[in-house]
């Protein structure tokens, strides 16, 4: 019913207790525990009908508030199956492409904002999963997600990776080179700082140029390939921490909140302060 093992943590022992044999004999706060810890264990069981089995019995009986407990289960488990099957769409997006053993997404934030740096990151995950426990649910476009979200999910994303890079190009740079210029050499200094011999590059919009590997650019690619979004959180969550840093310093900008970017709130404090050092001064010609 369960995986077996002979260090079979406690909970999984468990399962078949009597709480579950004889449910009405333990109290609501019992059994919402049990029902957390059924849904942090989730993929530690095979046979899915252990969770039918209990639903069952969580739906016969009498209480309504262990009733509530049925129906949260049973969402857990619909939106669960649907998110599996979402991330399984966006990593055979990635195996599209071809039989490549090391396959990277890349993609950048920061490309608008008036101050900091813009930022790119680069990442390769293991395509090939063979349980789903090692698939990374919630991966999707990073402007979809709280920003809890995109940092819990940047350091699963972190430690999943066979590989990862992050690259940073600062104001000063930006408005000597031009941002076009520096979205692309961002992107690319990402991908080539790298530890594995990358076969293919994906990237969101447009193509990396100057990139001696093969790149294909896919539309909207940060909600469709999971190495494409994978990189996209990584890259934000680098960004919005950098910037928070540098609101300790620069602290009339709210650059905490605004990220650089050109609120009414950060215009407003740009034209009464004036600008800092990591203003990118080209951006601010209509301004000051």
């Amino acid at each position: 019913m369960y995986e077996s093992s002979e260090n079979m943590n406690k909970f999984t022992k468990e399962i078949e207790s009597s709480l579950w044999d004889n449910l009405e004999e333990f109290n609501f706060e019992k059994i919402k525990t049990e029902v957390t810890n059924l849904k942090k264990e989730y993929f530690n069981f095979k046979d899915y009908h252990i969770f039918i089995n209990i639903l069952q019995k969580l739906k016969a009986d009498k209480r309504k508030n262990v009733n509530g407990l049925y129906f949260s289960l049973y969402k857990f488990l619909l939106n669960q199956k649907k998110e599996i099957e979402r991330v399984k769409q966006m990593y055979n997006f990635d195996k599209y492409f071809g039989n490549y053993v090391y396959v990277a997404g890349t993609d950048e934030v920061g490309r608008g904002p008036l101050a900091g740096p813009i930022v790119a990151a680069a990442v390769i995950l293991n395509l090939d999963y063979m349980e789903d426990k090692k698939l990374i649910l919630g991966v999707k476009d990073s402007k979809k997600l709280t920003p809890k979200a995109r940092r819990e999910l940047s350091q699963t994303i972190k430690e999943k990776a066979l590989s990862y890079s992050i690259a940073v190009i600062n104001n000063r740079e930006i408005d000597k080179r031009g941002i076009s210029w520096c979205n692309n050499e961002v992107l690319r200094k990402a991908v080539l700082g790298l530890k594995l011999p990358v076969e293919l590059v994906l990237s969101d919009g447009y193509a990396v140029k100057n990139l001696p590997i093969r790149n294909e650019f896919i539309i909207k690619g940060d909600s469709k390939s999971v190495s494409i979004a994978s990189a996209s959180i990584i890259a934000k969550v680098y960004r919005d921490e950098l910037m928070r840093e540098y609101s300790k310093v620069y602290t009339e900008y709210n650059f905490e909140s605004n990220s650089g970017y050109g609120t009414k709130e950060h215009i407003g404090a740009i034209r009464k302060y004036g600008t800092c050092k990591i203003h990118r001064l080209s951006f601010l010609k209509n301004i000051v």
